[in-house]
C-alpha cells in the first residue's frame, strides 16, 4: 500500500466512522423557540464524537493495513 493509498483509505474510514458514531448520545432540545428546528440536538458533542471517529477509525485502519499491507 502507498503512501497516498494508506491517507486515502483512512479518510475514506474516518468518514464512514463518523457517520455511524454522530447518532450516538443525540437528545432533542426540550426548549422549543420559533426559527429553531425541533429535531436539532441540545447538545451534539461534536468534539468527542470526532475524537471517537479518529481513534476508531485508526483501529480500523491498522487492521486494514495488516490485511492488505
Amino acid at each position: 500500500m502507498t503512501w497516498f493509498t494508506g491517507v486515502m483509505t483512512y479518510v475514506v474510514i474516518w468518514w464512514i466512522v463518523l457517520l455511524a458514531v454522530l447518532p450516538w448520545g443525540v437528545r432533542s432540545s426540550s426548549n422549543h423557540q420559533l426559527g429553531h428546528d425541533k429535531g436539532a440536538p441540545e447538545r451534539p458533542f461534536l468534539l468527542l464524537k470526532m475524537s471517537v471517529t479518529t481513534l476508531i477509525s485508526a483501529i480500523f485502519w491498522v487492521i486494514v493495513f495488516l490485511f492488505f499491507g
